[in-house]
């Protein structure tokens, strides 16, 4: 169902909102060209290309926040305080406004040094975790944090830094909600992982190891043959390799990129159906509405609900494996042997001695997420130095996983995020597993035979209901009011936990 464009109804919208809402587009352009400039930098950018692109990027970054922080901004904003607008419109006002008032708090001189910052420690971090050499990077993770703990301090002093840096991401859920929700997924997990490692059953964990290593080239054509099936529209987007998967852009132009080990093939797969939910989101926004918030994604909670819906809901089910292992096994002939239960218990095993996170099962993921959340609190508040950061990772993954990482490589600089300074992003990848799951229950009520469609490889009804009660909204509600709008349901746990408990209690054979 298509959606009002917002201004449609242009002749009656009163003069302050349509030059606010042209005044946006220009923001998000500037935005979209600088995502771009960000995406070429991970992907294509010759080596020797940082010196100008850190400028460019810090540029684009200065030039959005000026066009945001406008005084004629904040004049229109007011005007329509009490103006008579439609629904869209007073919810595109509501963006705007909570966008205005954190960003007119915010010096551009600040903006600007955050954006350089940036673009000089993601070569500092690549470079580190290559070198498997933290002091690489732990300068520029000193600078990011004491820039954070600023930029925080402008918007809200009176508040937790952490709270105010958290709701860069996430900017409708309470910080105290989403801890609840984090507190539940540890409460159930913790027991359930360790009645899983001494109680469980032996599954197939070995199905794609037997015979040695898989082409880097095989496995990139396995995963533009699922991108194909899953139906990925190649001509508003392209797959491409980066350090770190991403994915990026608008519903005219969604790229995903992926990694490759030649002895995991299952790590670029989910990687490459974890970028897809990513995209698919993307893509799913209203075309008419484009560079306005009803045409941008509500939050990363949400974003994260649809990557991780897609990677595991759908990746991991033994459904979708019905229809990718006869595909799995003409790009890997010495997969020929394995079955179709051997292939789904391999998707879905659960590790003992996992350290990274984007290759780590469905359930140990959300400790990797914990250790993570903890360390960058600490950090905001002082409570550690950066200096300290590799010990205390390490330490950490040893409490609550059971393993400790050899290197720093494999250990605090796996992920890209502390590079772009992204303090309260990781919470959001937990809560949009715990989104999904939700969501995901919602459709099989809705959908008549889900399950039997993803058999068939008919994935057009899933999109079809994403599109239709989480894409087309865009940014017209906030998070608690779209998962009610979506599935009739407030946002809570319960639906992962019965989801998690069923999954694993009959794949282990455990009275979880």
């Amino acid at each position: 169902m298509a959606t009002e464009a917002a201004g449609s109804d242009s002749e009656s919208a009163p003069d302050a909102y349509t030059d606010l809402l042209q005044t946006y587009k220009r923001v998000a352009n500037v935005r979209n060209a600088g995502g771009l400039l960000s995406w070429d930098q991970q992907v294509m950018m010759p080596e020797g290309g940082n010196p100008a692109r850190s400028q460019q990027l810090s540029t684009l970054s200065s030039l959005s926040h000026e066009l945001l922080t406008d005084d004629e901004v904040g004049e229109q904003l007011d005007e329509l305080e009490d103006a008579d607008l439609t629904d869209e419109q007073a919810a595109v006002v509501r963006e705007i406004r909570r966008e205005y008032d954190r960003a007119v708090s915010v010096p551009s001189e600040l903006v600007e040094e955050i954006s350089t910052t940036s673009s000089e420690a993601l070569p500092a971090w690549e470079e580190a975790k290559a070198e498997d050499d933290f002091s690489t990077f732990a300068p520029y993770l000193e600078k990011h944090v004491e820039l954070k703990r600023e930029y925080a301090e402008h918007i809200d002093p009176d508040k937790d830094p952490y709270e105010v840096l958290f709701e860069d991401f996430e900017p409708c859920l309470p910080l105290e909600q989403a801890e609840e929700i984090l507190d539940e997924l540890r409460d159930t997990l913790v027991p359930m992982i360790e009645q899983i490692r001494e109680e469980g059953d032996d599954i197939a964990t070995d199905a794609f190891t037997r015979e040695g290593d898989y082409p880097e080239g095989d496995q990139e054509e396995l995963c533009r043959d699922v991108l194909s099936t899953l139906g990925y529209p190649w001509e508003r987007g392209r797959m491409d390799t980066s350090s770190h998967p991403f994915s990026s852009g608008t519903m005219f132009d969604a790229r995903v990129t992926t990694r490759f080990d030649e002895t995991d093939p299952l790590g670029s797969l989910f990687s490459t159906v974890h970028e897809f939910g990513h995209a698919t989101y993307n893509l799913g926004l209203p075309d008419e509405h484009y560079a306005t918030p009803l045409g941008e994604d509500r939050n990363l909670s949400v974003h994260e609900s649809q990557s991780r819906l897609w990677e595991n809901h759908v990746g991991r089910s033994e459904a979708f494996w019905n229809v990718l292992l006869p595909s799995f096994k003409e790009h890997f002939p010495k997969a020929e042997d394995v079955t179709l239960q051997e292939a789904y218990e391999a998707a879905n095993q659960v590790y003992d001695d996992n350290l990274v996170r984007v290759e780590a099962d469905e359930l140990t993921y959300h400790l990797h997420i914990i250790v993570r959340f903890e360390i960058e609190r600490a950090l905001i508040a002082g409570d550690i130095d950066v200096e300290e950061v590799p010990e205390v990772w390490n330490d950490k993954y040893e409490e609550y996983l059971g393993v400790r990482p050899e290197s720093d490589s494999e250990g605090c600089l796996q992920d890209i995020h502390w590079s772009h300074g992204n303090f309260g992003y990781f919470p959001t990848y937990s809560l949009g597993s715990v989104m999904a799951a939700q969501l995901y229950a919602a459709a099989e009520d809705d959908i008549d035979d889900l399950e039997d469609h993803i058999a068939e490889g008919d994935f057009e009804p899933l999109h079809e209901w994403l599109t239709e009660n989480v894409h087309r909204h865009g940014r017209r509600y906030e998070t608690n009011e779209l998962v009610v709008q979506a599935t009739g349901e407030d946002f809570t746990a319960d639906a992962f936990t019965d989801y998690v408990t069923e999954k694993y209690g009959d794949l282990y054979d455990i009275d979880a």
